[in-house]
């Protein structure tokens, strides 16, 4: 068994308030993980440590094989993200903001990208359109599509189909699947339970 992630006691405070205590996850890689827990238990937070945009105050763990501290630039280049809020830019297009995330991972071929994730999440016919103006359901396509755009190994979802609408749910799911059997590892929290039965293993923070 490959492990995509193992982490160990993670701990995370902020102002004096334990946000993660003592976590501690493993994921296979190439299976879709479904994180669960109650608003507040810290989901996030761990979320955010396993792909190095924070730092455990105690605790470690690997990523892709990387350590998540020492080599988080590593992790960070191999993992895509997907926050519970829209974070892209609404007055951008849906072509002009995956152009910019593009540019950002510094990827070649970004044209030829660009088009391509257009396409595999139906969203050639309306590249042109501003992102502000798109529903929920669109807008996590969009969202999807730039955390993919540079080809990542691990893929962690936060709360990604809070607010949409069940068919849209469907879709994202059936497309989470097909990244999975690519190879990609996911870890996604949610609160609805038909998605965690759509997941391979389940983790439960409390």
């Amino acid at each position: 068994m490959t492990l995509a992630i193992d982490a160990h006691g993670l701990n995370k405070s902020f102002g004096g308030k334990h946000v993660v205590n003592d976590v501690s996850i493993q994921v296979e890689a190439g299976r879709i993980c479904g994180f669960l827990g109650p608003n507040g238990s810290g989901k996030t937070t761990t979320l955010r440590l396993l792909c190095g945009l924070l730092t455990p105050d105690s605790g470690s763990g690997t990523a892709l094989g990387f350590d998540i501290i020492a080599d988080a630039d590593h992790v960070k280049r191999r993992t895509g993200y997907m926050t519970q809020k829209f974070s892209l830019y609404e007055d951008l297009t849906i072509a002009e903001n995956l152009q910019f995330s593009a540019r950002v991972h510094g990827l070649d071929r970004r044209r030829e990208r660009v088009d391509a994730a257009l396409e595999r999440l139906g969203l050639a016919s309306r590249r042109g359109q501003l992102a502000g103006t798109l529903s929920g359901g669109w807008k996590q396509r969009l969202a999807l599509a730039t955390a993919t755009l540079h080809e990542p190994q691990l893929l962690l979802l936060d709360e990604p189909t809070a607010g949409v609408d069940p068919k849209a749910r469907r879709t994202f799911w059936d497309e989470i699947h097909a990244l999975a059997a690519e190879g990609l590892t996911v870890l996604v929290s949610t609160h609805y339970m038909d998605e965690a039965e759509r997941c391979h293993e389940i983790a439960y923070i409390s």
